[in-house]
């Protein structure tokens, strides 16, 4: 059986892309890999997803999704992409538990992963006071005390951007040098709120069981360990985009984002579109994930269009 179109992936973009390519008939079937509903099922409360004032959880907003596709007759399954061949349509798959699939369309949704520090007490507390998103949770620790680890562009962006809710953010950086560029440190240089904890390895996120009460840092010249205490700890060392599985048949920038046409979520080959935080990594928002999502729906569905208009005129030839 060859499917009319495949979406890869089931945050805000695939899913938005699912309830549309369903409404239009198109039956697409969502592979769930090992992460599903992506990074919002991390969070807790959402508030800047429009349509919910009085905010909502964010695995809540990710199975409202799924069913709102799966309504229509989008048709979800678990499994683990591992070869992908785009050379020529249909396109084949090679998925684990699932076998070979074959589709006229794909859309790529597979997001991007937050890097994460891999030290005791950080995955076990994300969403109990520890974030990889500023811009998600930076509401809630409102006259607080936060602290932002990292030293580049991203990590300068959110520190000066939790200043407009916590009272004091401390930046925690392993070096004394930071990677951001000049205008990004002078920015958080100047920064009456923004303070510096350089030469500091966090080696562990402390926490009373509820929430998070500290980071253990180490001095990386001495050895000698302290505890900063906080209310919340921003992790911000940068994004992986899931695109290894497909072994570089797509165009990528240097970082391994998917480059789409302006305007559009085509790839370099017909057919393959890309949506969400895979093809984003200025914005990373829900939002902007779901109108990406929506988009590239517009695109592979039209994308047939053509393709039936194409043979209908080729059989009367």
């Amino acid at each position: 059986m060859t499917h009319q179109s495949i979406i890869l992936g089931t945050g805000p973009a695939g899913l938005t892309a699912a309830v549309y390519l369903a409404r239009a008939n198109m039956n697409p079937l969502v592979i769930e890999g090992p992460e599903p509903g992506g990074q919002l099922t991390l969070t807790t409360e959402v508030e800047n997803f429009p349509g919910f004032p009085d905010g909502i959880m964010g695995p809540e907003l990710m199975d409202n999704m799924k069913k709102q596709a799966e309504r229509f007759g989008a048709e979800f399954k678990r499994g683990w992409v591992t070869d992908v061949k785009v050379d020529q349509r249909p396109f084949k798959l090679s998925v684990d538990g699932l076998g070979e699939l074959e589709t006229q369309t794909l859309i790529i949704s597979t997001g991007a992963s937050a890097k994460l520090l891999e030290i005791p007490g950080e995955k076990e507390n994300i969403g109990k006071g520890v974030s990889t998103c500023a811009t998600c949770d930076g509401f809630f620790f409102r006259n607080k005390k936060v602290v932002i680890i990292g030293g580049g562009d991203s990590a300068m962006e959110e520190a000066n951007f939790l200043t407009k809710f916590a009272n004091e953010v401390q930046i925690v950086h392993r070096r004394t040098e930071l990677r951001a560029s000049k205008i990004m440190q002078d920015r958080a240089k100047v920064n009456e709120k923004i303070t510096w904890a350089l030469n500091k390895t966090p080696v562990e996120m402390i926490s009373d069981g509820m929430k998070i009460t500290g980071v253990k840092v180490k001095d990386s010249d001495s050895g000698v360990e302290e505890v900063i205490e906080t209310d919340g700890i921003f992790v911000a060392i940068g994004h992986n985009p899931n695109t290894e599985f497909l072994n570089g048949q797509l165009d990528m920038d240097e970082k391994g984002y998917l480059i789409v046409e302006p305007g559009t979520t085509n790839t370099n080959i017909p057919g393959v579109f890309a949506c969400g935080d895979v093809q984003d990594q200025n914005y990373r928002q829900a939002i902007t994930a779901a109108g990406t999502g929506c988009m590239a729906a517009m695109d592979a569905e039209r994308f047939l269009e053509g393709e039936a208009a194409i043979d209908w005129s080729q059989s009367l030839s």
